[in-house]
């Protein structure tokens, strides 16, 4: 009775969701490492054994006392900043970029751990001044706060984790209840701002925004500014766009996409995961994964709707939008509508790190709910 209690406390259908795009993802790494033909299984494998043990990091997040250790924000912080920093002094690079530490056999990337840290961090933070939170000086103090380890993820560089993290921060803001009038400024500043690095980017000679940005950081904006400029910038891209297209409604089958399978597709397993399901699953199977997806961030808003206390909203708050976000910009890069960022699609793309960080900010979410959540009397959701 014990146990059958337990189970019913989690949230069943959430499990559900995570477990299917999960498996679903298995599946997309499988044709788009070639296993049907004869290549190796072992990114399949690895992912299957990611997934494992990130069951068991779910499993113990959701069990912890998660308002304990958020008194201990500031050593958490801390210990974040000293991994960011280990990856610079010690780490191991690829493909032009320092990103991953290796422990044994193990290779992990902070920059990913990282976004689960700052949320907890960030949200305790908000917390323990919520009476100042539109308050100048508190503000310029958040910002500064974020963008310590936001400079030390920039400097392997990884620019998808300091969106990520970006991201977090402003939806938590909100979430806390942030001045409109905050929101208006940032909103009129950032547009002119945003427009004007797209315009410096498209110049022959640019300004600023070469100095400002890493070669291949500033080559990627530029494809997507003017792909004529250079066609071999726009080649990921245009073979993404052309795989999803060629998938049609239906897709070409499991294993007969042409372009996954002749290899024309960049990194298909990780960041370009979604063109190859738009191209073997077609427009049906784009939009199951993006709806699985998108409930999962609907379960995570109503279960922060439903939550007792602030700090609990800000937490769930924040991995709703981390998944929404990632999910958004790796579609976006997939499709053509955002420059490329090397964003991984939340569960489906292959990676430790990330799937570790997803599967404990999963946790956290089932901690929250069968822990914070109203009862229906007192007028939750749930």
């Amino acid at each position: 009775m014990e146990w059958r209690k337990y189970i019913q406390n989690f949230d069943l259908p959430l499990l559900g969701a995570i477990t299917i795009l999960t498996l679903f993802g298995l599946i997309a790494i499988s044709s788009a490492t070639h296993v049907n033909l004869g290549e190796s299984t072992t990114f399949v494998i690895k992912q299957a054994a990611f997934f494992i043990i990130g069951i068991v990091l779910m499993l113990i997040a959701a069990n912890v006392d998660y308002e304990y250790f958020a008194q201990f924000h500031i050593p958490i912080y801390c210990f974040n900043l000293l991994l960011l920093l280990a990856v610079l002094l010690l780490g191991t690079g690829a493909k032009g970029a320092v990103r991953w530490i290796a422990i044994g056999p193990l290779t992990i990337q902070p920059s990913e751990f990282a976004k689960i840290m700052m949320i907890i961090c960030m949200a305790q933070m908000i917390k323990l001044n919520y009476n100042k939170i539109n308050s100048l000086p508190f503000l310029g103090f958040l910002f500064a706060y974020i963008m310590i380890p936001i400079v030390l993820i920039q400097k392997q560089p990884a620019l998808s984790a300091s969106m990520v993290l970006i991201a977090i921060f402003c939806i938590q803001l909100f979430v806390a209840g942030l001045s409109y009038t905050f929101i208006r400024n940032v909103a009129i500043l950032t547009v002119p701002i945003i427009v004007f690095i797209l315009w410096d980017v498209a110049r022959e000679h640019p300004l600023i925004m070469d100095k400002i940005f890493e070669p291949h950081q500033f080559n990627r904006v530029l494809s997507f500014v003017d792909p004529k400029r250079d066609a071999s910038l726009y080649y990921q891209t245009e073979k993404s766009i052309s795989a999803i297209g060629s998938g049609q409604f239906t897709g070409q089958g499991l294993f007969n996409g042409t372009l996954n399978q002749l290899s024309y597709l960049p990194e298909p397993h990780n960041d370009f995961i979604f063109s190859v399901i738009g191209e073997e699953f077609g427009f049906i199977g784009c939009i199951f994964v993006l709806g699985v997806l998108l409930f999962i961030v609907f379960r995570c808003i109503v279960i922060a709707i439903s939550s007792r206390n602030l700090f609990s909203q800000l937490v769930v708050a924040g991995i709703a939008g981390m998944f929404a976000f990632q999910t958004f910009v790796n579609a976006g890069v997939a499709l053509g509508i955002l420059p490329n960022t090397g964003m991984s699609l939340p569960f489906v793309s292959y990676g430790g790190s990330s799937m570790w960080t997803n599967m404990i900010a999963v946790g956290l979410v089932l901690n929250i709910r069968k822990k914070e959540t109203k009862s229906l009397f007192e007028g939750g959701l749930l």
